[in-house]
């Protein structure tokens, strides 16, 4: 897992940020303007930053501009919706820019590819006995290998990727599927069941009434 610097002056969106992050196991450091960024450089080391665009002292475009984070990846996740600023974000140097209000499960997914492009994330994942190595695509349990089919690593990976987090049918239909299949939310509960007996996970998968699936880690 990596370590993430948050630079967000809105408290409320720092802190919802913050707890999504550690439900899947990443840890964090939070500032909120561009003066505390600068020097939470010095106490601490980030694999990842997310940061605002309209700070106080410093904006995030200036950060950038003076290459406050050089060698760090960087997130913007800002108000400022046009196309002139996403542009101006990602010649600065950005990895991604998004644009608020959004989702903490497109956040999560956005984290992940960045760390995946950047080989700052940890991709061996260990639950209990089981051992999923998500670069290879390949799990074993009990040191034992477990094969599963594309569609069932993909819908553990996503899960994985959204651990502790309630995720709708329609959302895992979405993530792991994409969004052109049209087949039914119930094909969702039978790969469930198959990961649930593969890998052990009966007391992990928890079902979520009338929602959907977590994967408690």
């Amino acid at each position: 897992m990596a370590n993430i610097l948050i630079v967000e002056d809105e408290k409320s969106i720092n802190d919802l940020i913050m707890m999504n992050l550690k439900l899947v196991g990443h840890t964090g450091k939070q500032v909120f303007d561009g003066k505390e960024a600068l020097s939470a450089l010095e106490e601490f080391r980030a694999d990842l930053v997310i940061l605002d665009v309209m700070l106080p002292y410093e904006d995030g475009f200036s950060l950038m501009e003076n290459k406050t984070f050089e060698d760090i990846p960087v997130i913007f996740l800002t108000a400022k919706a046009s196309t002139v600023d996403k542009v101006r974000g990602l010649k600065l140097g950005a990895d991604d820019y998004i644009v608020k209000p959004f989702e903490a499960v497109e956040l999560l997914a956005r984290v992940e590819a960045v760390l995946r492009r950047t080989k700052q994330s940890e991709r061996v994942v260990t639950v209990g006995s089981t051992v999923i190595y998500l670069d290879q695509r390949t799990v074993t349990v009990d040191e034992t290998p477990v094969e599963l089919t594309n569609r069932e690593f993909e819908l553990l990976e996503v899960m994985l990727n959204n651990r502790n987090i309630a995720l709708s049918r329609d959302k895992l239909l979405d993530l792991a599927w994409g969004y052109d299949y049209f087949g039914d939310t119930r094909t969702v509960d039978v790969h469930i069941t198959k990961l649930r007996k593969k890998l052990g996970f009966e007391n992990c998968i928890k079902t979520v009434y009338k929602h959907g699936y977590r994967l408690e880690v």
